[in-house]
């Protein structure tokens, strides 16, 4: 099936996944991809989430990756963190419907929100990401067909939104400074971002 606008693009890395023989977008924090075409989509996730939302009839899908604000304001904490996350998972929902999925058939496979940054906050992270893409999802009557959430190690998913076929890899061997660092850097852009209707936050 070939569709008009057949991808949605926010700044991916596009590469060729020589393992699974088929073109791959990286998707970092912040970023999301979503395509019409059979391909590959490829995040690492420590304390962040991932939704990978897709159509099973016209195999529209795409995945997103992002973390809930951290603020030192109790009162504000809650306002922001809703109106980031549910600003990460409209843009995600609003270009797979462009593409021409059916919001009524949307389904989504959830993973990340590993306590990956404790000791470096007082809140944890992966556990408030977790909590707030099953309530997202549940809110929005988004059936969820598979997770993989919280734990202590992060993990490397791979998506095929033609075929919905997840593969999450835990990565417990790895130095997971780079992930970390990446995302404490994420966690301060975020921060600084002011979160109003629909801002560009990136």
């Amino acid at each position: 099936m070939s569709h008009p606008a057949y991808e949605e693009v926010l700044a991916p890395t596009q590469y060729y996944d020589r393992n699974f023989q088929i073109e791959a977008a990286k998707i970092l924090p912040g970023e999301y991809y979503v395509t019409g075409r059979d391909m590959l989509l490829v995040t690492v996730l420590g304390s962040c989430v991932a939704a990978c939302v897709r159509d099973p009839k016209t195999g529209i899908g795409g995945m997103n990756h992002f973390m809930l604000p951290e603020s030192g304001d109790a009162a504000n904490v809650l306002s922001s963190s809703a109106r980031y996350g549910g600003y990460a998972m409209e843009m995600l929902i609003n270009q797979l419907i462009k593409l021409g999925a059916s919001r009524s058939r949307l389904e989504a496979k959830v993973f990340g929100g590993a306590a990956v940054l404790r000791g470096f906050t007082t809140v944890n992270v992966g556990e408030s990401n977790s909590d707030f893409v099953l309530d997202y999802l549940s809110n929005e009557k988004i059936r969820v067909v598979s997770q993989d959430l919280r734990g202590l190690y992060p993990r490397k998913v791979y998506f095929f939104p033609a075929s919905g076929r997840v593969l999450v890899k835990t990565l417990k061997t790895v130095h997971n400074n780079t992930i970390v660092e990446r995302e404490k850097e994420y966690g301060s852009r975020l921060k600084s971002s002011t979160i109003a209707g629909d801002v560009e936050l990136f």
